[in-house]
């Protein structure tokens, strides 16, 4: 379409957008408005002439005034410009013209000469192909200067399917811009390198600024001050206090700005008021980061999170990140680096393990519980507030850290719980995750936790399943597994062999084995008796970890009364060196490492080969149960999600979208409406009309074919057989009649095909505003329902997923020919889930989606040459939640 025809539209408020780009600041990205018409002037004037003749071909140093208006007036349809700043400061700017007439669009960037290198055309090209999309453009088009290599490359990496040709000099590049798996691997890997160089620039800072340091000890910025002194940070430490020339006898500095080198971190300790005119400070002195320990931000109500997200968005323009508020602080055990800026004044050693906890209060807490149980630390994080800062980006950065082997987190809330389980996932495959999140059934405080709500228990059960995540219960739990982790090897089955000197502590062992679901390598444990030597216990272990039917051992030891423990446990150290089996012990009843159990590593830390040891024979095999499972999931294939024929989700769009434009805040689907939707995703719908008289009905039930059902739409009748809402077995035109009768009048009839008979299932999608969308998966009836046997999985599904959820409930069998029933056609019910699954990952609007019942038979052409019928359907939508994780990169905003 002409310029003059294109409608004109307003820009979307989700195209505006924080992106950390790839060397770790941050930039603001959002479409461009005519008052950008003098910092276009200025982006011009800035840029080299060599940038400038790259981006217009020719040796432009101007836009004319009509240029300008043509630059910065766009009807966000045809023509779309995003800008990206820092702070005020316009740095570069993309834009696409559409071809009059054509699904083609002309896509150029022009990127401030000392912003080049920072992958902002790669950004812009993922928010304009994003937004072109959404307009129904389904190419890009590109004209390019052969000089240009730089630009060339952008388009070639970004993994579109690109077509180049070559004329006078300027290279031609025309690509598809839908997603491909290429280019969404493309953005995941940019979006990873990224964020972790950005977490990476606040845990290895070459210098620190404490901005509210004091000689008061009662005060927390004499206790931050006073830790970066004493762990011996290896750089230069400024603190900030106006009244007074030395803080612990180190020169203060009235302000940030006047210090009068670099500064790459500072660590906040003043009252909530001030921080904002600090926060400008640290834009103007080019700071790096932020941690902020003050608190008096979301945490206290509405005001306060209004100041935190206006703290979030300066530091963000500003290309800063921010932990906490309300937090902690953060600390990085690297020798090179020695970094402990936090209110913690006794961290763990060097270790292997990263810890990310998000309560500030908990933090020096579980730093103590992690030192006290000789788990050395890579870095930790406490996040406070996460106004910024998350788990998420924490695993960002610990998955490709090569000092990090395990990581340890404390949760509340989940931010973005989709990218969590992507990204947890990932690092899963890898490195071992464990979780404890709390609010399990009382929800935190909408400021603390970013939500108001309890998450649903099986939302989060679902979420660490499907990611690998290893889930605990308890901070105990905690340390108990990440103790193992760091200390040993991953078991390769689920046998379990049991030594030890006490007959009745290795039944209690055995019991414990069982009841978490592992097995017993040997019939009995071994018991060598309370008067056998070192040696014999040495022999024991040993041909336990030898036997090729064993995959890990439980050590249990009771100290002999006459020979003393140290020379046993000394045994138990020495054969663990060695071992590639996990070995556990319940020794002394205690628990962490105690020293004659301990392989010191070259940090004095106990390393690999270290035995921990635990109060009762029962934490130890729960620890080892969590990681055998875990070990399970990693050796299973990874699935994936198939292609599916005959769906139509631009038909699917436009009912949800119609159905938008006339409920913008959201509505139940008409049941035209939802055979409409589900029809578009080859959903088998049972043969369904509604009417309004029984003439209606009796036509019907002839357009059908007979046996019919009919149903009353009255909600109190609706699905109730035992009160006369549904007649089921009518084979002709009097029993429609009859039944029609027999129904309360005065709401409409639904008249359906009847199924033959089979096993009633119900498919479900779940949506909670605060955590994302779950399929969930059981077996029909009252007494299922009563029990809550349902499986649950994350979105998105594979095939894999889809096989587990519907294997998983109790009620299997039923499915499987139990007592001697033909087994029903359990691929038709994955086909299924797999569909409907896709239906929550392309629209988000679907808020829920309830199939009930699904009814499903054998394979061999039960139903009219079907297996699978859905019999009932309802569909709910409205405004897009939080599952939202598709589309280019972008930082989460918490309370936005």
């Amino acid at each position: 379409m002409s310029e003059e025809t294109s409608v004109n539209r307003t820009a979307p408020p989700h195209w505006e957008a924080d992106v950390v780009a790839a060397d770790g600041g941050t930039v603001h990205l959002r479409p461009i408005t005519p008052e950008d018409a003098d910092r276009i002037v200025g982006l011009m004037d800035r840029s080299s002439d060599q940038t400038r003749y790259y981006r217009f071909f020719g040796p432009m140093r101007r836009l004319s005034d009509k240029d300008l208006h043509r630059f910065t007036h766009v009807d966000h349809d045809a023509r779309v410009a995003f800008v990206v700043l820092l702070g005020d400061r316009l740095v570069g700017v993309g834009r696409y013209d559409r071809y009059p007439g054509t699904d083609d669009a002309e896509v150029a960037f022009l990127i401030e000469d000392a912003h080049q290198r920072r992958g902002l055309g790669s950004v812009l090209l993922e928010h304009l192909a994003a937004a072109a999309r959404e307009r129904g453009i389904k190419r890009f088009v590109a004209e390019v200067l052969s000089q240009n290599s730089q630009m060339v490359r952008v388009f070639l990496d970004a993994g579109y399917s690109a077509k180049r040709s070559y004329e006078d000099g300027v290279v031609h590049l025309t690509f598809p811009i839908a997603p491909t798996e290429q280019s969404l691997a493309v953005a995941h890997e940019r979006e990873q390198r990224s964020e972790s160089r950005s977490i990476g620039r606040l845990l290895n800072p070459g210098s620190v600024a404490v901005v509210g340091a004091s000689n008061d000890p009662a005060k927390v910025g004499h206790a931050v001050l006073h830790n970066l002194l004493e762990y011996g940070f290896d750089g230069p430490i400024y603190p900030v206090n106006p009244a007074v020339r030395h803080v612990r006898g180190v020169p203060a500095h009235a302000s940030i700005e006047a210090i009068p080198d670099d500064v790459d971190l500072a660590v906040l300790a003043v009252p909530a008021d001030e921080v904002a005119a600090v926060v400008e400070a640290c834009r103007r002195k080019n700071v790096h980061g932020l941690v902020v320990i003050s608190g008096g931000f979301g945490e206290t109500g509405l005001e306060g999170r209004a100041a935190e997200r206006a703290l979030v968005a300066s530091a963000r323009a500003s290309g800063m990140r921010v932990v906490g508020p309300n937090c902690l602080g953060i600390v990085n055990t690297d020798p090179d680096v020695r970094l402990n800026a936090s209110l913690a004044p006794d961290v763990p050693g060097r270790g292997r393990v990263g810890f990310f906890a998000q309560s500030g209060a908990l933090g020096v807490a579980l730093l103590e519980r992690a030192r006290a149980r000789g788990i050395g630390l890579s870095s930790f994080v406490s996040a406070g507030n996460r106004a910024d800062v998350s788990g998420n980006d924490m695993l960002q950065y610990w998955a490709s850290d090569p000092g990090t082997e395990v990581v340890l987190l404390h949760l509340e809330s989940f931010g973005n719980p989709r990218k969590f389980a992507r990204l947890a996932r990932g690092v899963g495959r890898t490195k071992p995750v464990v979780a404890v999140k709390s609010g399990r059934h009382v929800g935190m405080t909408a400021g603390l936790a970013g939500t108001s709500v309890a998450v649903p228990e099986q939302s989060v059960a679902a979420l660490f399943a499907s990611a690998g995540v290893i889930r605990v219960e308890t901070l105990a739990q905690l340390f108990d597994v990440g103790t193992l982790l760091a200390h040993q090897p991953l078991p390769a089955g689920d046998r379990v062999a049991i030594v030890g000197n006490s007959t009745a502590m290795g039944v209690l062992v055995a019991d414990a084995v069982l009841e978490q679901g592992l097995e017993l390598a040997h019939e009995r444990p071994v018991d060598i008796g309370t008067q056998a030597a070192p040696e014999d216990f040495r022999a024991a272990l040993q041909a336990a970890l030898d036997d090729e039917g064993v995959d890990s051992v439980v050590a249990v030891f009771l100290p002999p009364l006459l020979q003393g423990e140290q020379p046993f446990g000394r045994v138990l150290r020495e054969v663990s060196r060695t071992a590639e089996k996990p070995l556990v012990a319940n020794f002394l009843s205690t628990e962490g490492i105690p020293a004659e159990l301990v392989v010191r590593d070259e940090h004095g830390m106990p390393g690999r080969g270290s035995v921990p040891s635990f109060s009762t024979p029962e934490r130890a095999v729960m620890a080892l149960a969590k990681i055998s499972e875990y070990a399970r999931w990693r050796r299973r294939p990874l699935g994936v999600v198939p292609e599916l024929g005959g769906i139509d989700e631009a038909a699917a769009r436009e009912v949800v979208e119609s159905a938008l434009g006339a409920a913008p805040e959201g509505r139940a689907l008409s049941d035209e409406e939802t055979m409409a939707l589900l029809g578009a995703y080859g959903v088998p719908m049972l043969g369904t009309r509604r009417v309004e008289d029984v003439e209606a009905a009796v036509a019907a039930a002839e357009e059908i074919g007979y046996p019919v059902v009919l149903k009353s739409t009255a909600p109190w009748l609706r699905d109730r057989r035992d009160l006369g809402g549904m007649r089921f077995d009518l084979a002709d035109a009097e029993d429609v009649r009859s039944a029609f009768a027999a129904i309360p009048a005065g709401d409409p009839v639904i008249v359906q095909e009847q199924s033959a008979p089979g096993v009633a299932t119900v498919v479900d999608i779940v949506d909670d505003p605060s955590f994302g969308a779950l399929v969930s998966f059981g077996v029909g009836g009252v007494a299922t329902d009563l029990l809550g046997d349902r499986a649950y999985r994350t979105l998105p599904l594979t095939d894999l997923d889809a096989a587990e959820l519907v294997r998983e409930p109790r009620a299997w069998p039923l499915l499987n020919g139990y007592r001697g029933s033909t087994p029903v056609d359990t691929a038709a019910l994955e086909d299924l889930l797999l569909r409907v699954a896709r239906v929550g990952d392309d629209l988000p609007e679907v808020l829920s989606l309830t199939l009930e019942p699904v009814i499903v038979g054998p394979a061999d052409a039960w139903h009219g040459g079907r297996s699978l019928v859905v019999a009932g359907a309802t569909v709910r939508i409205g405004q897009p939640t939080a599952r939202v994780d598709a589309g280019p990169r972008r930082m989460f905003r918490p309370g936005v």
